[in-house]
């Protein structure tokens, strides 16, 4: 194999390992506040998440008969943003399963690491969201008292997306729904904390702006111009803008619309790698992901979107390859002729 070839690998191998160490390193700040909101358990169960994700790593290393790696922090990665995407009432044997899907069925199944088309963490949601929605999709209110084991006496409720799936507005305060306390899953409602986590990824090169910028402006808007709020779609943008401005914070402060601009959408390996085709990436999930929270009937429906839009995101790097080679050819061609 050529040596410049095996270089590259290896620096993408480093880049890739420090992605992910940077994405265990910002989910503190997360659970942290998560911890704050709701008591001791997202401490709990952020724990077992990564417990489950590295017994994982290391089963499959000794089935697979290789050495196991350390310093491969992708699946406790996988599992703590599962984890923080779940409500923290969540029962323990939810959480396992979804963790154990993501990896194995996720990661594992395709051949390990660097060759799964989907996002391991959205694998590992969506499993979880459609064997256990009312596990998964009911939240409870901030501040309450949440026991460290058994939470199934807690009061949950989806009050913020049937709010919203009813054509209503929230009568949440914009201070309130940047701290997270709202009634959401654990580790998303924070947007304040997310958006600090999502300016350190990009200044260590981890997160691509073209890809999580044009993924929040679509979604903005198609708030802004298709509210689903009741008599805003019908009546004219410039006499309801200010209405129509909150729609748009309602959307992208809800749904874990945010926490995905930062914590799903620019995973290594299944975000498209050329800048204009992570500009088209974002627009996808973003219009996908609206599809699903207007038509759906699953209130985090961004990552059904990541599965749906990774499908064709090789599709997307190799079209945008081919036409930059018939770009430069042309352009050489060209050149050629003026000389």
């Amino acid at each position: 194999m050529d040596e410049s070839l095996i270089r590259e690998q290896e620096a993408q191998l480093q880049k890739t390992g420090r992605y992910y160490k940077h994405i265990c390193f910002m989910a503190v700040p997360v659970l942290c506040m998560a911890c704050f909101l709701y008591g001791v358990r997202p401490l709990l169960l952020c724990g077992i998440a990564v417990l489950t994700g590295n017994l994982c790593d290391r089963l499959v290393s000794l089935l697979r008969r290789r050495v196991y790696q350390g310093g491969d922090f992708s699946n406790e990665s996988f599992a703590l943003v599962i984890a923080l995407l779940m409500p923290v009432t969540v029962d323990i044997y939810v959480l396992i399963a979804a963790v154990i899907s993501g990896v194995l069925i996720g990661k594992e199944i395709f051949g390990g690491y660097g060759s799964y088309p989907f996002n391991p963490a959205a694998v590992g949601y969506v499993v979880a969201a459609v064997s256990w929605p009312e596990q998964v999709f009911r939240y409870p209110q901030p501040y309450t008292n949440i026991p460290l084991w058994d939470a199934s006496m807690v009061p949950v409720s989806s009050a913020i997306e049937d709010t919203l799936r009813s054509g209503g507005m929230l009568n949440i305060g914009s201070l309130a729904l940047g701290l997270g306390e709202y009634a959401a899953p654990m580790g998303t409602g924070a947007a304040l904390v997310i958006l600090a986590c999502g300016l350190f990824l990009w200044t260590q090169k981890d997160a691509h702006m073209s890809a999580s910028i044009s993924f929040l402006v679509t979604c903005a808007v198609i708030a802004f111009f298709f509210p689903r709020q009741a008599g805003l779609a019908d009546s004219a943008v410039l006499s309801n803008i200010l209405p129509r401005l909150q729609c748009v914070r309602d959307e992208l402060l809800t749904g874990a619309i945010l926490f995905s601009a930062v914590f799903l959408i620019n995973e290594p390996y299944t975000c498209v790698h050329h800048r204009m085709g992570r500009v088209l990436y974002g627009v996808l999930v973003g219009v996908v992901s609206m599809g699903f929270r207007y038509y759906g009937v699953y209130e985090t429906g961004v990552c059904f979107a990541l599965l749906a839009v990774n499908s064709v995101s090789a599709w997307i790097d190799r079209t945008e390859a081919k036409l930059y080679h018939l770009i430069h050819l042309q352009a050489d061609a060209g050149k050629g002729a003026a000389q």
